[in-house]
């Protein structure tokens, strides 16, 4: 099972999880099966690409979204691509998959999600 993070730079599993989910510099996805980690580039449009991070993180086999907050489209948008996503990460990578793990975060629902990112 993978799962990602949005992450403030190339720290990988001791990076700090980014508080911004859109605008974080990177993604660090974290294979539970085999302990892979791998540290991607947020290429998407509000970094300057083109696209949402829901559209490419879709394409790395991601099963599970550990993130601070994010916005109702983002919620969606995992959805459709059966991305399971919880908010209230914070700390470090290995932190947040602990919590995570533990039952400490919260599923991301329309209640729950950041209701200043609504576009």
């Amino acid at each position: 099972m993978k799962v990602c993070i949005p992450t403030e730079g190339e720290g990988g599993i001791d990076d700090s999880v980014g508080q911004h989910f859109g605008r974080v510099p990177t993604y660090t996805i974290v294979d539970l099966d085999t302990n892979e980690v791998t540290v991607i580039p947020n290429t998407s449009e509000h970094r300057g690409g083109s696209g949402v991070p829901p559209d490419f993180i879709s394409t790395t086999g991601t099963h599970v979204m550990l993130c601070s907050g994010l916005g109702p489209r983002a919620v969606h948008l995992f959805e459709q691509f059966g991305i399971d996503v919880f908010v209230g990460a914070q700390g470090t990578v290995r932190d947040v998959i602990e919590a995570w793990q533990r039952g400490e975060l919260m599923e991301a629902t329309d209640e729950n999600a950041c209701k200043e990112h609504r576009h």
